[in-house]
């Protein structure tokens, strides 16, 4: 496994496990397949609503707790953003069962995001968060957070995979010594991804999946990936991607798939914005 050095001093490996979309009760057993498989990053969130089980996978692992890089999401919160926010993260500890988390993301660029943020400085502090970041957060609001806040994020998780590369924004971030980390890495097989020629072929090249080659594409450019699956196959063949590297030229021909556009949802558009910012967790 790869790893990263966060602007924090922390390392992150560069290949997880994500658990979005994945059911409450069937996330233990799929956390608990891909720390078999060797698997170290997991990455979950409050509104994923399966912290729970990823906390009781990773306690029957018996992975000491230092081996495993923890990720999970702060949703927007009512105001007090600050207080709320602290009492927000008390849960997700509370479920995962755990003292800290590797790394604490602001899920939306919404709400109180100013009183959000000091909140999450403080608990990077306090140690509980050994590194703080954001999420879904485009160039403007980035910046912006950067410039008037003391702590920089240590990483921005986005929507990255072959048909929205997000490279000149990964450059801006590079200069910010902000990680970029993908979501959505295989577009949920949008635009026939699984058999895109270009990608198949390359893959024939090696004996890879064109999930093998989008994976070795993606941590080839530096971008943390965290794939997720049910099928413990799949999870073995989704972390076998360190024994072969693309070429120059493979990396320009996959480049020219970008298309420069979300394949999901904008973040700028007022619709979604509204339906964002007024949704609220049960818990």
């Amino acid at each position: 496994m790869q790893h990263l050095t966060l602007n924090t001093g922390v390392e992150m490996p560069i290949l997880g496990f994500g658990v979005y979309q994945i059911p409450p009760e069937d996330t233990e057993q799929a956390v608990s397949d891909a720390l078999a498989a060797g698997y170290r990053l997991l990455d979950t969130a409050a509104a994923y609503g399966n912290e729970e089980a990823v906390g009781r996978a990773v306690k029957k692992s018996g992975i000491p707790r230092e081996e495993l890089f923890v990720t999970t999401k702060l949703w927007i919160q009512d105001a007090p953003a600050e207080d709320n926010t602290k009492r927000a993260f008390g849960t997700s500890l509370d479920k995962l069962g755990l003292d800290y988390v590797d790394l604490y993301l602001m899920h939306q660029p919404f709400g109180d995001v100013y009183g959000q943020w000091r909140a999450m400085e403080s608990l990077n502090r306090e140690g509980t968060a050994k590194a703080i970041g954001v999420a879904n957060f485009y160039p403007d609001r980035l910046i912006d957070l950067i410039v008037n806040n003391d702590i920089t994020p240590a990483v921005n998780q986005i929507e990255t995979h072959p048909f929205f590369q997000r490279a000149d924004y990964q450059d801006l971030m590079r200069e910010h010594d902000v990680q970029i980390q993908s979501w959505g890495g295989f577009a949920e097989g949008k635009n026939e991804l699984f058999t895109q020629p270009l990608l198949s072929e390359i893959g024939r090249q090696y004996g890879k999946s064109v999930a093998q080659v989008v994976l070795r594409w993606l941590t080839q450019r530096g971008v943390v990936a965290i794939p997720k699956s049910v099928r413990a196959d799949r999870m073995a063949e989704n972390f076998d991607i360190f024994d072969f590297v693309l070429t120059d030229d493979q990396m320009a021909q996959i480049a020219t798939l970008d298309g420069g556009t979300s394949l999901f949802f904008g973040h700028h558009d007022p619709e979604i914005v509204t339906w964002l910012a007024k949704r609220r967790l049960d818990a």
